[in-house]
């Protein structure tokens, strides 16, 4: 949410970071709990200077940035609370992952005779049971990601930072790890996972903050920052066996900005989805229409991502 409260997470209250004349986040006030965000952006937005802030890595140039009401960069009791996966790795590539993973419980303050066993539960909830005993040296880029996110949960943090954490991973890790990070914001953490790909954030959750040039662009669900862009018309796609009689029934309707038609497809432009949406069904009942497929191209985050930036380039 935007604004800062004080038992929130994360809370960033008026938070700038530069690097001499370069501008990485500005006048940032934001506020999240439980539960997992998407941080989207592309590159240069600020995501990196979000994330590092929030690790406690580095220190606001001006503002504050508060993890559980505590600032990261100056409390180690906030620190061990988090969990970070960074997107590049400077692993120790001669150690096993098992004692990658244990060396980093130790460091995160897990008793030695605990992280060896903290370890291996971690590696095996993120399917790495199998490679646990083999030398990082020797990993694919997905089975190296799958390492660091069982570093970051190993000491069983509050808060999840996760920068890239699908990058390089097969589809059917993939799946996995979108799975057990959703997981994760069910059971109470919170998780912030920060990406560039916008379908990726999609599968994983529908909450999400956007930056963009260091400030944030848009916040909250992906549905309700959609309706706020009212200017753009919302698109309906409807594959059917007669586009053209299905476009002929809607055509007048107040709120139908345009209509086009595809091979086998119509796309409405609409001000108005509920109730385009209710016409719809309506003239495809009463002119028994065959429909192959009804889609939204604008309920998608790429979609949201282009029309908030191209609103932003047009006030600037």
């Amino acid at each position: 949410m935007t604004g800062v409260d004080s038992a929130a997470a994360i809370a960033f209250d008026h938070c700038s970071k530069w690097y001499g004349q370069v501008l990485g986040l500005s006048d940032v006030s934001w506020s999240t709990g439980a539960g997992v965000v998407g941080l989207l952006g592309p590159n240069g937005a600020g995501k990196s200077t979000f994330i590092k802030l929030v690790a406690g890595l580095m220190r606001p140039s001006r503002g504050r940035c508060t993890v559980f009401g505590q600032p990261p960069a100056a409390s180690r009791d906030a620190r061990a609370r988090i969990g970070y996966a960074p997107e590049h790795d400077r692993a120790w590539d001669e150690l096993t992952a098992l004692e990658f993973v244990a060396a980093l419980a130790e460091l995160a303050g897990v008793p030695r005779r605990a992280a060896r066993r903290r370890a291996e539960d971690a590696l095996a909830s993120v399917g790495m049971a199998d490679a646990m005993h083999r030398r990082i040296a020797g990993f694919s880029k997905g089975m190296r990601q799958r390492t660091k996110l069982a570093q970051a949960l190993v000491h069983d943090p509050d808060l999840l930072l996760l920068d890239e954490p699908l990058t390089g991973v097969d589809p059917l890790a993939r799946r996995d790890l979108i799975s057990r990070i959703r997981d994760l914001g069910a059971a109470g953490k919170t998780v912030v996972v920060s990406s560039h790909v916008l379908p990726e954030v999609q599968a994983i959750t529908d909450t999400v903050l956007v930056l963009h040039r260091g400030r944030v662009l848009a916040e909250g669900n992906v549905m309700r920052i959609r309706e706020l862009i009212d200017r753009h018309p919302h698109r309906i796609r409807v594959a059917c066996d007669r586009p053209r009689e299905l476009a002929a029934a809607v055509v007048r309707a107040d709120h139908v900005v345009r209509l086009s038609l595809e091979d086998g497809a119509v796309v409405v432009e609409t001000r108005a989805p509920d109730a385009c949406y209710d016409l719809l069904a309506d003239a495809i009942c009463e002119l028994d229409i065959a429909v192959t497929a009804l889609s939204s191209p604008d309920n998608n985050l790429a979609a949201v991502f282009a029309y908030l930036t191209d609103d932003r380039g047009a006030t600037a």
